[in-house]
């Protein structure tokens, strides 16, 4: 299983940087500030839980234990929660439909699931 933790965290990686990129160069100019700033704390928090990821696979290894493997769990989902949901969010947005901000109500959830994904990280590493 810290096989795909690892494939998934340089998978998500990637994928940070080209959307970052995206954002700096081709939403830049055609997104309100705003919807600029909810978008570049969506890129942020995907980025830093990659490193979250990355982590979880390396110490998979050493700590096999279901708390470890729900840690890589909550860190997948709070990702696609948080933001997944900034980024349906940034995209309404940019298209002026403000009826959709209720899609921000999600992004707690995420962001529930990322530090419950860091207390597991914790609790799987104690058990050792």
């Amino acid at each position: 299983m810290h096989k795909t933790y690892l494939k998934l965290a340089a998978v998500t990686g990637a994928l940070s940087v080209a959307l970052g990129a995206f954002g700096a160069h081709a939403l830049k100019e055609k997104l309100p500030a705003d919807a600029l700033a909810i978008y570049e704390t969506a890129i942020r928090y995907q980025f830093y839980h990659v490193f979250a990821l990355l982590a979880t696979g390396i110490l998979y290894k050493d700590f096999s234990n279901k708390w470890i493997h729900n840690a890589g769990k909550l860190f997948i989902l709070g990702t696609i929660l948080f933001s997944g949901s900034l980024y349906l969010l940034t995209a309404f947005k940019g298209m002026g439909n403000e009826n959709m901000n209720w899609i921000g109500a999600i992004t707690p959830l995420g962001g529930l699931s990322f530090i419950l994904g860091w207390l597991f990280l914790v609790m799987g590493i104690s058990k050792k």
